[in-house]
C-alpha cells in the first residue's frame, strides 16, 4: 500500500511538472504574438553618455562645473592652439605642460572625463605628405604632442588621415598615411590609449582643377584603408563629413571607436547642431546603426551650440525618436 501511494505521489508530481511546462510554453507563445506584451521584453537600445569637443584653453573650473551640471560626462580636447600655421609651437614646454595640467585638474575636480584628443592638422600637418623628410617631421611633431596628451590620460587619440591632395597621388598618399599611422600607433599605445582615424568630407573627388579631397572620403575608401592598417588602429565617424553616415558605421562595425556628432548635408563643413533642424541626417538610422555595431563610446558633439545645457535634451529627443520608431515597427 505504501508503495502504491508513493508511486501515486510521483505520478501526480510528474503531471504537475508537465502542466507547468505546458503553461510556460503558452506564455512564451503569447508574448511572441501579442505586440503590447512582447515590447516589454525587447531590449532597448543602449543609451550613450554625452560629450563635446573643446579647446584646451577653454577647460576652466567654472566651465567644467557647468558641463557636469548639464549632464555631460566626457570631453574631446583639441591642442591646436599650441601651434601656429607654420607648424611651430607658440609656447614653451613649461607653459604647455602647465596648461594641460590645469585642464586635467579642472576636468577631474568636476568629475568630467577626457575621452579623446583631437590631434592638430593642416596643410603642413599631414600624415600622408609625400616628401619623406616632411612626413617624418609631422610624425615627430605628433610624438611631442603625445607627451602632453599623456597628462590628460585620454582613451582615444584622433587623427585626420590627410589634408587636401594633389591630383593623381592618392595611392602614394595612402601608403604614406599607413606608414605614419603604424609609427604613431606605437607611441599612442605607450600612453595606454587607442588610435583612431577620422573619415573626411568627400562627396566628390576633385576640388577645382588642381586638388583632390582628403583621404577617407567614402565608405569604400575608409574600408580599404582600414583593411590595410593593423587591427589595433581604429576609426572615428564624423556625421557631418558624409551623406548617410549610418552606412559607414555599419561598414566599420567593431572597428568604430569614436564619433563626431553634427548634422550636415555631406557636401560642406556645416557642423549644424543635430536638433537645429538644419541638416539632413537621419538620426534614427544613425542611432540604430551605432546600437547594431555595439558602439559604447560617448555621443561626442562637434557642432555649433548655444549652451552646454542643450546637449543632453537634444540626445534625449533623438533617443526617444529611436524608441518610438522601433515601437512603431514592432506593431506592423
Amino acid at each position: 500500500m505504501k508503495t502504491i501511494r508513493y508511486e501515486l505521489k510521483i505520478d501526480i508530481a510528474n503531471q504537475m511538472k508537465l502542466k507547468l511546462k505546458y503553461l510556460f510554453c503558452l506564455l512564451v507563445i503569447a508574448l511572441s504574438y501579442h505586440p503590447s506584451m512582447a515590447l516589454n521584453h525587447v531590449k532597448s537600445p543602449k543609451r550613450l553618455k554625452i560629450g563635446y569637443s573643446i579647446g584646451v584653453a577653454s577647460i576652466t573650473p567654472q566651465k567644467m562645473q557647468d558641463t557636469k551640471s548639464a549632464g555631460v560626462d566626457y570631453l574631446e580636447v583639441s591642442l591646436s592652439s599650441f601651434l601656429d600655421k607654420n607648424r611651430k609651437f607658440k609656447f614653451t614646454d613649461e607653459e604647455m605642460m602647465e596648461k594641460v595640467i590645469a585642464a586635467k585638474k579642472a576636468a577631474d575636480d568636476a568629475g568630467v572625463k577626457i575621452w579623446s584628443i583631437h590631434m592638430p592638422f593642416s596643410k603642413d600637418i599631414d600624415l600622408s605628405l609625400t616628401d619623406e623628410s616632411e612626413r617624418r617631421n609631422v610624425v615627430a611633431l605628433h610624438t611631442k604632442i603625445l607627451n602632453y596628451c599623456k597628462i590628460l590620460k585620454p582613451e582615444v587619440i584622433l587623427f585626420h588621415p590627410s589634408y587636401f591632395l594633389g591630383l593623381n597621388e592618392r595611392e602614394q598618399r595612402k601608403k604614406q598615411l599607413i606608414k605614419s599611422a603604424v609609427e604613431l600607433n606605437k607611441q599612442v599605445k605607450t600612453i595606454k590609449a587607442i588610435m583612431v582615424i577620422e573619415n573626411m568630407l568627400g562627396y566628390e573627388l576633385n576640388v577645382g582643377a588642381d586638388r583632390e579631397r582628403p583621404l577617407c572620403r567614402t565608405v569604400e575608401e575608409v574600408s580599404e584603408i582600414m583593411s590595410r592598417l593593423p587591427a589595433n588602429i581604429y576609426a572615428a565617424v564624423d556625421m557631418n563629413h558624409i551623406k548617410y553616415p549610418e552606412r559607414l558605421i555599419r561598414a566599420l562595425g567593431k572597428r568604430l571607436k569614436s564619433v563626431h556628432i553634427a548634422d550636415g548635408t555631406g557636401k560642406k563643413e556645416n557642423h549644424f547642431f543635430p536638433c537645429s533642424g538644419e541638416g539632413e541626417n537621419n538620426w534614427v538610422e544613425i542611432l540604430s546603426a551605432l546600437n547594431e555595431v555595439g558602439y559604447d563610446g560617448p555621443f561626442m558633439y562637434e557642432s555649433a551650440y548655444k549652451d552646454v545645457k542643450d546637449f543632453l535634451p537634444c540626445y534625449n529627443t533623438l533617443y526617444q525618436n529611436l524608441l518610438n520608431s522601433k515601437a512603431s515597427d514592432s506593431k506592423l
